[in-house]
């Protein structure tokens, strides 16, 4: 859901009567929050006033909490994701989506599990692109790929193009051209990301990925390296695939108005 689409939205119910002057003025500010109980506050308002949605983190959540929040979030703003889905959580939202008469979609790969009330969110021209170094790397790649999609953009993927066989990166980079970013998700030692900086015109962001062992080992090498990168780049947290999908679609939107 677009914040302009929104908005309007707000605007045509206010005209029809719908809603009150004073409802119309707290949906416009964004600071709307719905309650269940004393468990959670739902923010409302997230995607009006910073363009992106809120997305509920599965991680850490007994189930039946996480499903009485999706519910209540996709009851009221019409769509809701969660990431960092287990199995049976994900099953669990399936099951209780079904009975509330909710459309719901598991990405499995990116253990992100989407409700809705139909429809899909409103596409605009940017663009994203998603690689990885390796086939390991993939769970983080495909979250960001996600968030991107859920944020309107087209996403291009290219996998397990990483430095060890660094000349299946450029046959990779052609088929990705047009892009308005790039995020590169690697772990071990973390090359790929540096590499594509050096090579492309658009901004990178790189996603420093849990694997690899021994010394430095579940990223933290992959993070010290990329923070290290002589090429400019941008840098999230180790597995942040959310926060590298949000990003780069907020740029890409950014792009495609210039």
């Amino acid at each position: 859901m677009s914040s302009d689409r929104d908005l309007r939205e707000v605007l045509d119910a206010y005209a029809a009567g719908k809603l009150s002057l004073d409802d119309t003025i707290e949906r416009i500010s964004g600071l709307r929050i719905a309650k269940i109980g004393e468990l959670a506050r739902i923010d409302l308002g997230r995607e009006m006033r910073c363009g992106i949605p809120e997305v509920v983190l599965a991680e850490g959540k007994e189930t039946d909490d996480l499903v009485a929040i999706m519910l209540r979030h996709t009851e009221v703003a019409g769509r809701c994701l969660a990431t960092r889905v287990s199995p049976a959580q994900a099953a669990a939202v399936e099951a209780a989506a079904g009975k509330a008469g909710l459309l719901s979609r598991h990405e499995e790969r990116a253990k992100i599990i989407v409700l809705s009330k139909g429809g899909a969110p409103e596409k605009h021209e940017g663009v994203v692109a998603v690689l990885t170094a390796g086939t390991a790397d993939i769970r983080v790649a495909e979250e960001a790929r996600v968030i991107a999609e859920e944020m309107g953009c087209t996403v291009k993927t290219a996998y397990d193009v990483g430095a060890a066989g660094v000349h299946r990166l450029f046959p990779a980079l052609q088929d990705l051209a047009g892009a308005h970013v790039y995020v590169v998700a690697a772990g071990r030692e973390g090359t790929l990301p540096a590499v594509v900086a050096g090579l492309v015109d658009k901004p990178v962001i790189g996603v420093p990925v849990s694997t690899g062992y021994g010394y430095m080992g579940g990223g933290e090498a992959a993070l010290a390296s990329m923070l290290q990168s002589c090429s400019v780049l941008t840098v999230v947290n180790i597995d942040a695939g959310f926060v590298a999908g949000a990003h780069a679609a907020q740029i890409a939107a950014l792009a495609r108005r210039a």
